[in-house]
């Protein structure tokens, strides 16, 4: 198996928000190739990555970089030009998915269930908004990930603060209506899709530190739903992941709306590959050890 990837460089770390979770993802992954018996150099993608890259003659890039400059499309367009094939999505997928306000406007435009959403601006009328939206509100700048910059309002003078906390990390940033959950994921993998999770976190809300270090999190996965509701939630996972474009593996976010309906939140291109991960979670649920998940995540890119 080892050999038909080549030499396998593995970018993780990077400078992006998200530089913290990378690293972990990396030495994970990094000890599953190694595992695997595959040629694997680990590369921090520092500044100089492009000059440096073609130095290690390498065959396949998996990419391990969460966030802006990774995620992005950014480094699968520089790849495309090396010639390197990679893991993952290409580079339209990969900047759509990243940009949660122009994923949201593609999928409310093809009919797929997503909530209504406001685009904050330093002249935004937070009244207004704030009532147009429900009242209550998630604030998140729209192009970055693992909960960064994101918090909730309940009154104009909240939705203006967290407009400000979130536009540090973004010029975008957007409201969404506040939804009273359960939270699902479902990862895709190789065209298929994985059991659900159910993501139960007794913080305020999913946020960072409930994602990546927390133990009070709880995830059920199976996520304990209908056989015909899994369904129906699988099927809109597939479907949103395919109209964005996206490839090899992924993750797609969803929430319950107080109708009970299913509202897809975002689509994740490199999901995180850490100990509280969801994709592994999933994967194990359909009989992946985590070795198996990252050989079965290269050879989606070959």
């Amino acid at each position: 198996m080892s050999n038909q990837y080549g030499r396998v460089g593995l970018l993780y770390g990077g400078n992006s928000s998200e530089r913290e979770v990378s690293l972990m993802s990396g030495e994970a992954i990094n000890q599953a190739m190694l595992n695997l018996g595959i040629d694997v150099v680990a590369i921090d993608a520092g500044e100089n990555l492009l000059q440096t890259l073609p130095e290690h003659n390498l065959d396949l890039v998996f990419i391990a970089l969460h966030g802006p400059g990774g995620e992005d499309g950014t480094l699968q367009g520089a790849l495309e030009y090396l010639k390197l094939p990679y893991t993952g999505s290409g580079v339209l997928a990969s900047a759509l998915a990243m940009d949660k306000l122009r994923c949201k406007q593609m999928w409310q435009g093809i009919g797929l269930p997503t909530t209504d959403f406001a685009l904050l601006t330093a002249d935004s009328d937070w009244s207004a908004e704030l009532a147009r939206l429900g009242g209550r509100v998630m604030v998140k700048p729209a192009a970055e990930g693992s909960s960064i910059g994101m918090s909730r309002a309940a009154t104009p003078e909240q939705l203006q603060a967290a407009w400000q906390d979130a536009a540090q990390y973004n010029t975008s940033v957007i409201a969404e209506p506040l939804l009273p959950g359960p939270e699902y994921t479902v990862a895709i993998l190789g065209g298929q899709q994985l059991p659900s999770i159910r993501i139960e976190s007794n913080a305020e809300f999913y946020d960072y530190e409930a994602k990546y270090f927390s133990d009070q999190t709880q995830y059920l996965c199976p996520s304990e739903l209908s056989e015909s509701r899994e369904q129906e939630l699988q099927d809109l996972c597939l479907e949103a992941f395919d109209s964005v474009g996206c490839r090899g593996w992924g993750r797609v976010d969803v929430m319950v709306d107080d109708q009970g309906q299913f509202q897809l939140l975002e689509v994740n291109t490199v999901p995180g590959m850490t100990s509280h991960s969801l994709v592994p979670m999933a994967a194990k649920a359909a009989g992946l050890d985590f070795d198996q998940l990252v050989a079965k995540i290269l050879e989606g890119s070959l």
